[in-house]
Parts: C-alpha cells; sequence; structure tokens
C-alpha cells in the first residue's frame, strides 16, 4: 500500500469515526433535544432524526469503506446545512458561547475529497466491486 493510500484510509476511518460519535452523542443525549435544537433554527424537528440515523450508520459505513461516495456526500450536505444554519452567525472560531464551523469545514473537506476519491483496497467497496457486487 503506497502512502497516498495509506492517508485516504485514515482519512476515512477518522471521518468515520467523528461522524458515528455524533450519531451516538445525538442519541444518548435525547433524540428529542436535538429535535428541539432544529426547530430553535427553524430546521423541522424531525430532521434530526434523519441526521443522527445518516451521522450513526453513515459513520459505521465509512469506517468500514461500504458507500464511502454516497455517504461523504450526504456528511457534505449535512455540514453545508450546519454551517449556515447554526455556525455561520459565530464565525470562523465561533463566539465563546456558540462553536464556530472551523471543524466543520474542516470535515466538509474531508467529506468532499472521499467523495471524489477512487476506493481503496482497504475497503467492503473494493471487495465487492471485485466479486462482481454493486458499486455505490
Amino acid at each position: 500500500m503506497d502512502k497516498n493510500t495509506a492517508a485516504q484510509v485514515f482519512l476515512r476511518v477518522i471521518l468515520g469515526v467523528t461522524f458515528f460519535i455524533h450519531g451516538i452523542a445525538k442519541f444518548q443525549g435525547g433524540i428529542g433535544n436535538t429535535a428541539g435544537f432544529f426547530d430553535s433554527l427553524g430546521i423541522p424537528g424531525f430532521l434530526a432524526y434523519i441526521v443522527a440515523g445518516i451521522e450513526l450508520i453513515g459513520g459505521l459505513a465509512v469506517i468500514l469503506g461500504l458507500g464511502t461516495r454516497f455517504v461523504s456526500v450526504l456528511f457534505a450536505l449535512i455540514l453545508l446545512g450546519a454551517i449556515v444554519t447554526a455556525k455561520l452567525p459565530a464565525g470562523f472560531l465561533g463566539n465563546g458561547q456558540t462553536a464556530g464551523y472551523e471543524l466543520d469545514l474542516a470535515l466538509l473537506a474531508m467529506s468532499v475529497y472521499l467523495a471524489c476519491a477512487n476506493r481503496t483496497v482497504l475497503s467492503l467497496d473494493h471487495f465487492f466491486n471485485k466479486k462482481g457486487g454493486v458499486t455505490l
């Protein structure tokens, strides 16, 4: 495995773990609280369930390298929504009460890269594609 492949796998696993943990946190903290927060931002509360599900299941899928391109696009959409609706008013580094969008921007860059990158040999996508399966 070359260094570019190793770096891509590293980015994929870190992105997946980050979203997986955020998904767990939304459910452990009470998904109703997250739905209420969404409502307070003018976003329909039911979207909290969808976002948390994508973060949880999508995070696990990205860790395993399953549907990485598709899930990375979903992550990018979630991050764009978070930046525009919740983080942008606080600025890049935040305002002391609200976190800034610097982390979201870094995760967005990782998501866009993985959405555009070729699959690696260390992914379930690669394994299933070799077996003649469906490419996600």
